[in-house]
């Protein structure tokens, strides 16, 4: 660890860490800017309707979607809890989650909604 860190500005942890352009509290699990560094707002991750998304957001699926191996599709109105935002979309999928009957998949950000 370096001494660098500052402490974390909710519970005054010392065991902060970088992740990203983040510092992150590993105790309250509070993230933060560094003080020398934007975060860049190519990094803000907007829902269909522009509502700003953050890690542990709720949202609603907006659009009937396939499901590759699956014969069925999720659809429209499906809740799904405790989202995460990938730092490196891929094919612009830039959410990882768990779907109820699903599993473990990752979602575009243009089909879904902030509950």
């Amino acid at each position: 660890m370096t001494a660098s860190l500052p402490p974390c500005p909710g519970c005054s942890s010392v065991y902060t860490y970088e992740m990203g352009p983040l510092l992150v509290c590993p105790e309250c699990a509070h993230e933060w800017a560094s003080s020398g560094e934007a975060v860049s707002p190519e990094s803000v991750v907007r829902d269909s309707v522009g509502n700003v998304l953050t890690n542990g957001d709720t949202v609603t699926v907006v659009k009937d979607l396939k499901v590759k191996g699956s014969a069925t599709s999720i659809k429209v109105g499906t809740k799904v809890r405790n989202i995460r935002l990938i730092d490196d979309p891929v094919d612009g999928h830039d959410i990882d989650c768990k779907v109820d009957g699903f599993g473990a998949m990752q979602l575009k950000s243009s089909v879904v909604k902030k509950a």
